[in-house]
């Protein structure tokens, strides 16, 4: 089942309209991130971030939307493309930047960089770097929740790749056998790596696998910000019922390389294919939709942009004079204190 409602039905017109505010907060925050995912690109290349630094470019709306639907005390836990989850979950431009930049202002302390960005004030519980290895992890929050009987909600994303690992079937199967809160997103952007999904995976609708473990599967349009709303909705609110976990396919697509070691993605996507998917740009998208609507014009845009442009640089100073990690951070947080 696909949830492709277009942002433009039923939705009361003009500035005044109370979907008004949801959507320029909605619209700034993916301008934030593709802004900010430029600006480290960039960074990257000039050898100002070292290490891996896997771009967000194209799947903005996907966190988004999923985030919009969570309560501050729920979880999220991710894989190692995070820059924009963190970010569209309050994480501020100056933690993430200075943490790709391996500085002590980072929100892990420079100690992370940019696959481990965490903050637990935020109940964003990391970025990680192993294929799949995040998906227990989601589980496990959710049964901590369910544990201590608040009605806190653990969303856990991956890529399509991860859907292939071990650790996402049998932990699908406990969720629903336990019906803990857990709302798992595969953000499908159509290649694992270099690897096409059909060449990876003998059932493609990935949705569709979570009928083998009794829980409800949905196909969701990626780049409609209100459709990713509306379903993770949906099954936040499954969750925090206590009616089980749900698996949300978010088809998207992203717009550079795997990683900064192939950028460009020029060997294994045609121009064609990456031309054809920038017509349904998920910024682009929203902001068509709100003209159309009377909630935006051509000053409103200027305004975002300048505002996004000037909280990025100030990122980008801040982590540039940002110390570096003392030696001695090495040993400090390898064991948990000691509980009196």
């Amino acid at each position: 089942m696909g949830v492709t409602e277009p942002l433009a039905r039923a939705r009361p017109r003009g500035p005044d309209s109370p979907f008004a505010d949801r959507y320029q907060a909605w619209l700034r925050s993916m301008i934030l991130i593709r802004r900010f995912e430029e600006k480290a690109g960039e960074a990257y290349s000039l050898g100002q971030i070292g290490g891996f630094c896997h771009l967000y470019i194209g799947q903005e709306a996907v966190a988004v939307g999923t985030l919009a639907a969570l309560r501050p005390d729920d979880y999220v836990v991710s894989a190692y493309r995070e820059h924009g989850q963190a970010l569209a979950r309050g994480m501020t431009s100056r933690a993430v930047m200075a943490e790709l930049y391996g500085k002590a202002t980072g929100c892990s302390h420079g100690k992370g960089g940019s696959m481990h960005l965490f903050d637990a004030s935020l109940h964003f519980m990391g970025g990680h770097g192993i294929v799949g290895g995040q998906i227990p992890l989601g589980a496990g929050f959710a049964f901590a929740a369910r544990y201590r009987g608040t009605d806190q909600v653990s969303l856990t994303y991956m890529g399509e790749a991860a859907a292939n690992i071990g650790s996402f079937h049998e932990t699908l199967n406990i969720a629903s056998l336990w019906k803990l809160p857990a709302v798992f997103v595969i953000e499908n952007n159509g290649y694992g790596m270099g690897t096409a999904l059909k060449r990876a995976a003998a059932i493609t609708e990935l949705y569709q696998r979570a009928a083998g473990y009794a829980m409800p599967g949905v196909e969701v349009d990626g780049q409609d910000v209100v459709a990713v709303k509306q379903a993770t909705d949906a099954a936040v609110a499954r969750a925090r019922e206590g009616a089980g976990p749900s698996l949300l396919e978010i088809r998207t697509f992203r717009y550079v390389g795997h990683s900064m070691s192939d950028a460009a993605s020029g060997t294994y996507r045609s121009k064609e294919e990456l031309d054809a998917s920038r017509q349904r740009d998920p910024i682009v998208l929203l902001e068509t939709r709100m003209r159309e609507l009377g909630m935006l014009d051509d000053a409103g845009v200027q305004q975002i942009e300048a505002a996004v442009a000037a909280e990025i640089a100030d990122a980008v100073k801040f982590a540039e004079e940002s110390p570096e990690p003392e030696p001695e951070q090495l040993w400090a947080d390898v064991y948990a204190p000691e509980q009196a």
